[in-house]
């Protein structure tokens, strides 16, 4: 049975919105439906295509992967390490294909509806199980993975549900505005009392204010700083589990400086100090792929408290290429990100979405190493590759170029 284009084209659509909902759930679920797309999105493929490999949007990804691959040359350990460290970076290479097939497509905004969608009941899953006093999970109120991870989604829809609030307001859809602001409140309020991920805070706290800047008159921005600081108070002083999880980086910080004690906050400063000290010893190709645990597990020998610490994960992303890839591969993730940053530049709610998942993953590779974590990783992925797809399909459509 020969299957026609339009059909072949319609599944891979259906299996983006499957693997998009499957996020925030499963990540055997996630990897299974991303090796079916990939061969499913294969056959569909055209030589003219090949010319998204020749934008920086398209073409990065393919390079940071690349030199990956180079990397696993020089690499000082196990041909199991490096393939490991390899894996890493793979998922970089849907990018370009999904802006190849987003970009002839007319329905990447049902994936986003359907991630938001999948969002949703997780959310109220976990309202559902944290009124019972169920503990599923290490992490109270967390039906899967952990509260990071949850916070992560919440915080990327409550930034989308933002425009959709703010757009509604504009247009007079009052009831639109209002159930997206509800919406909003609610996912807050579960970051805030049920599952707090203190990085998605920092992505909120930063993202507010540039949509503010980008979007509203100065009354605008006056009324929403208002807002934020009349919720963000009443979260505050309303929620003791909120203020510990605030307050324990200063005591981990401080525990740490004293006592050299094995805590979170201190891990993660002692792993920025080693993770430079590697780099410097290898600073233009870095040590190879896959040699981020050796490195740490040498430079743990014969010590104790956080130094004696053998990590596999330096908890930003910067320094994970750097530790591999030198300052090549430094300069090529950077690249790569203001790529993305300028294939969003402009108006309207693709755009903004395009500009969340960017900067969110900036801001959040600055405190762990998302393009290599799975959920954050590919959060990035079809991000950019649904977001990107759609703004080049308007662009081409209005016979302008750009990615």
């Amino acid at each position: 049975m020969i299957i026609d284009e339009p059909t072949r084209l319609r599944v891979i659509d259906w299996l983006t919105i499957l693997l998009a909902a499957s996020l925030p759930w499963s990540t055997s679920a996630s990897g299974i439906l991303s090796v079916i797309w990939l061969i499913a999105v294969i056959f569909t493929l055209k030589r003219a295509d090949g010319r998204v490999l020749f934008t920086a949007a398209g073409g990065l990804p393919v390079v940071l992967v690349l030199l990956g691959v180079a990397g696993m040359a020089w690499a000082e350990v196990s041909l199991a390490e490096r393939w490991d460290g390899l894996d890493s970076f793979l998922k970089l290479l849907f990018i370009p294909l999904l802006l190849i097939h987003f970009r002839r497509s007319g329905r990447g905004m049902d994936v986003v509806i359907g991630y938001v969608l999948s969002c949703l009941v997780l959310m109220l899953a976990s309202y559902a199980i944290a009124s019972l006093h169920l503990v599923l999970r290490h992490d109270p109120g967390v039906p899967v993975k952990n509260a990071a991870t949850q916070s992560s989604e919440f915080a990327t829809c409550i930034l989308g549900l933002t425009y959709l609030a703010y757009d509604w307001t504009m247009r007079r859809r009052w009831l639109h505005a209002g159930v997206a602001g509800a919406l909003m409140l609610a996912l807050f309020a579960n970051m805030a009392f049920v599952a707090t991920g203190r990085t998605a805070l920092v992505v909120v706290l930063v993202l507010l204010p540039l949509f503010a800047i980008m979007h509203l008159a100065w009354r605008g921005i006056v009324l929403l700083a208002g807002a934020v600081v009349v919720v963000v108070a009443a979260a505050w002083f309303s929620s003791p589990y909120l203020r510990d999880r605030v307050e324990v980086l200063r005591t981990e910080v401080q525990r740490y400086e004293a006592t050299d004690a094995r805590t979170s906050s201190g891990e993660r400063i002692d792993f920025a100090k080693r993770s430079i000290a590697f780099i410097r010893t290898a600073p233009v190709i870095g040590h190879g792929t896959g040699s981020i645990r050796d490195q740490f597990q040498k430079s743990a020998v014969g010590k104790t408290g956080t130094a004696g610490v053998a990590a596999a994960n330096p908890h930003n992303q910067t320094l994970a290429i750097g530790i591999q890839l030198g300052f090549v591969g430094i300069v090529v993730l950077w690249a790569m990100w203001i790529a993305h940053l300028f294939m969003f530049r402009g108006a309207g709610l693709v755009a903004w979405m395009g500009l969340v998942v960017v900067i969110q993953n900036i801001v959040g590779s600055a405190f762990n190493s998302h393009l290599f974590d799975f959920l954050q990783g590919w959060t990035y992925v079809v991000g950019v590759g649904v977001a990107g797809g759609m703004m080049l399909r308007a662009r081409a459509a209005r016979g302008t170029t750009g990615a």
